[in-house]
């Protein structure tokens, strides 16, 4: 497997990526901008680079508020994928989760009702004071998905112990019954303290992706599942690296990519030795475009989606009307992507 070093906690970079790096033209790169359908994680509009290599395309999308440092990651995830390929799956179609964002409970209904999904993850703790809003959205979904179905909710870190156990009460009754609580708080601690207190399985996403030791989160006590997310973590090599040092069940999530990025999370659910949970990769229906049209889009089809053997290619009348029209955020990225390049290359 491959080591859990580097900067920034990242592997070694192959040197094949880094001579693919050295040569790459950041003035010539695509860069995409597309709305999406609802606020999420606080934004409204997606943007990202996409390359080209020799074994396809990848995707570099961190978020603006992460530092250099952080978003090597997410590109040699991209560089992995248009350099390098994938490992061989195991499987060639993962179960797919419906990602209900912090809507009001009539559209979660109808959100949950078209998916084809039997099992629902239910973004929550949106403000300080959401509990009835989170209850009302929880008890839709519920019904939407009828009492066989799984629901799992989404925190992101935002509750404190005291919090997290009273709320995660709450939502277990309203819910029907939850099948985890994902980052119900910030640190490794405080997941493992909410652990000893509730009998809802507790899930670790930014715990495990920034822990230096995955391990940690496993001998803690803190988690029950590791959700693991291939694009911040530098591949699909990586990724599996992590899983393995977790030990915990995985669950497969998407960072908000095109069907370029998403490729990759499929590659490494498709890889997993075992997968015994739906995965939250059904993130296509959060945009209002994608960069790859047709079939090869990578929108779930009655709740599952097929493992790609590569990224799907952008659609050149995709990219064109979703180029990036703003100069100053396009001089943005292309600054980021040459900073980030750079650690990449002198690492």
């Amino acid at each position: 497997m491959t080591p859990l070093t580097g900067p920034s906690n990242l592997p070694a970079v192959p040197e094949q990526i880094r001579a693919f790096a050295r040569q790459i033209d950041v003035g010539q790169v695509r860069l995409y901008s597309i709305a999406m359908t609802t606020r999420f994680r606080g934004i409204t509009v997606r943007e990202g680079v996409l390359l080209e290599g020799p074994a396809g395309w990848g995707e570099f999308c961190p978020f603006d508020d992460y530092d250099d440092e952080v978003s090597a990651g997410w590109l040699l995830t991209a560089l992995e994928a248009a350099v390098l390929g994938w490992p061989a799956p195991v499987r060639d179609q993962i179960p797919i989760n419906a990602t209900v964002p912090v809507v009001g409970p009539e559209r979660a209904h109808a959100i949950v009702t078209a998916s084809g999904c039997a099992t629902a993850k239910v973004k929550v703790a949106d403000h300080p004071g959401s509990l009835a809003e989170d209850l009302a959205r929880l008890e839709a979904v519920r019904d939407a998905l009828g009492p066989t179905g799984a629901i799992r909710v989404d925190a992101n870190g935002v509750w404190d112990v005291d919090t997290a156990v009273a709320r995660l009460t709450a939502m277990d009754a309203a819910a029907g019954g939850l099948q985890y609580a994902e980052q119900p708080c910030r640190t490794i601690e405080e997941l493992a303290a909410v652990r000893r207190r509730v009998s809802v399985p507790i899930a670790a996403d930014e715990s495990i992706r920034r822990a230096e030791d995955p391990l940690r989160v496993a001998v803690a006590g803190a988690a029950d599942i590791a959700i693991i997310k291939c694009t911040p973590l530098g591949g699909v090599r990586r990724s599996l690296a992590v899983a393995e040092a977790a030990g915990l069940p995985c669950v497969i999530s998407s960072a908000l990519e095109t069907s370029v990025g998403l490729a990759a999370q499929l590659a490494l659910a498709g890889a997993l030795p075992e997968l015994d949970h739906a995965c939250g990769l059904g993130t296509l229906s959060l945009l209002r475009g994608d960069t790859v049209a047709g079939s090869a889009s990578l929108v779930p089809r009655s709740g599952w989606l097929p493992v790609p053997a590569s990224p799907p290619a952008p659609d050149p009348e995709l990219l064109e009307r979703h180029a990036m029209g703003d100069p100053k955020r396009r001089a943005w990225w292309i600054d980021r992507l040459r900073r980030t390049l750079n650690i990449l290359i002198g690492s």
